[in-house]
């Protein structure tokens, strides 16, 4: 084992007794929250803290429905404040000081909310403070805490398309107060980018299996790179720099879990490195690397991108099940939590990223 790469320690592994769909840091603190449902079938808040290398359970909410996903995207670093998303479709905001009842909640989706994001908070993203849910119902919606009922945006599929379940959402572009964009991954392997600024599609793609987990390597830059991953084990990264008229974006792509990609999550603290969580409880580290140019011109003379490449750097098994869940935390590197449906959450500590 060569000492000189990252190490991935399991440092803390907890049993619960739910099933954990979600799992995220507090801001500015050692705590995290965990986020799921009971065999009962009702939803579960849990926040834990790490003292003396033990996890304390700081406070347990029961909730009527299921909860599916979370972030603090949205929120300010005085308030930090929890939107989740739950099994009913709907959208609501916790302070999780007070969290007997939210302190904004709207029904957004007639089915359940899949998947959510943030922007605009934590001092990440110029502009208002916005989330975007994505549902099984088919649509992608933008809303803003402070205007109640109905969402900023609405994007949902024509009169008379068929309706794709929507996995996965994320925010990206959110580099100046006008420009912002969401991209949504679907069941049937479609990549769709929506430009808020001008209401417009302004790029898809269909990558041939289900798009589980989609994420910018940053929220508030000009648009640098995205990840997608997929139901076969398959990611791939796109350069989102260099947008060719009729040839989109260059990518990557890496087969590397023989299972599905729940999940990938850059580091905070450098943008090139993810982690990709998968189907058969491991988890991948890799580090993307640029080409020596990131255009060329085409037979047509104009520009198009040119994709990297990815390397490996560590891959741990964790679990027998799939890991569903992964955070880095904003504050400390190489720190992270991770949960996984053997009902457990872990936190992980990975060594030497300051040296990849």
């Amino acid at each position: 084992m060569s000492l000189e790469k990252p190490q991935i320690i399991a440092h803390i592994q907890k049993s619960l007794n739910y099933t954990v769909f979600d799992s995220q840091w507090i801001p500015c603190s050692a705590k995290f929250v965990c986020m799921g449902n009971f065999a009962r079938g009702s939803g579960v808040l849990q926040i834990y803290e790490i003292q003396h290398g033990e996890l304390q359970l700081v406070r347990e909410i029961e909730k009527a429905k299921p909860i599916k996903c979370g972030t603090f995207g949205a929120t300010s670093l005085q308030q930090r404040h929890l939107a989740t998303g739950d099994f009913d479709g709907s959208l609501n905001v916790w302070n999780l000081e007070v969290p007997e009842s939210p302190v904004y909640s709207v029904k957004a989706h007639k089915e359940i909310i899949n998947s959510i994001d943030g922007v605009g908070g934590l001092g990440i993203g110029d502009g208002a403070p916005e989330i975007v849910t994505g549902s099984r119902d088919g649509t992608v919606k933008v809303w803003d805490s402070r205007q109640k009922d109905t969402p900023v945006v609405n994007m949902e599929p024509m009169e008379g398309e068929t309706k794709r379940d929507c996995w996965t959402v994320a925010f990206g572009h959110a580099f100046n107060d006008q420009d912002r964009c969401v991209c949504a991954g679907y069941d049937n392997g479609d990549i769709k980018l929506f430009d808020l600024r001008n209401m417009s599609l302004r790029w898809e793609t269909n990558i041939k299996n289900g798009v589980c987990s989609v994420e910018f390597d940053r929220k508030d830059i000009n648009m640098n790179k995205l990840v997608a991953t997929s139901l076969e084990g398959k990611f791939h990264v796109f350069d989102m720099r260099t947008q060719h008229p009729t040839k989109g974006f260059a990518s990557v792509s890496e087969k590397a879990h023989k299972s599905t990609i729940w999940q990938v999550r850059h580091l905070p603290q450098n943008r090139d490195i993810f982690m990709t969580a998968g189907g058969a409880g491991n988890l991948h580290l890799w580090k993307y690397e640029y080409p020596a140019q990131r255009t060329k011109k085409g037979a047509d003379d104009v520009d198009m991108g040119v994709a990297g490449s990815v390397n490996l750097l560590q891959n741990v098994t964790l679990s027998t099940q799939p890991i569903s869940s992964l955070d880095w935390s904003p504050d400390k590197q190489g720190l992270c939590v991770c949960s996984s449906f053997d009902q457990s959450v872990r936190v992980l500590i990975v060594t030497k990223l300051n040296t990849v």
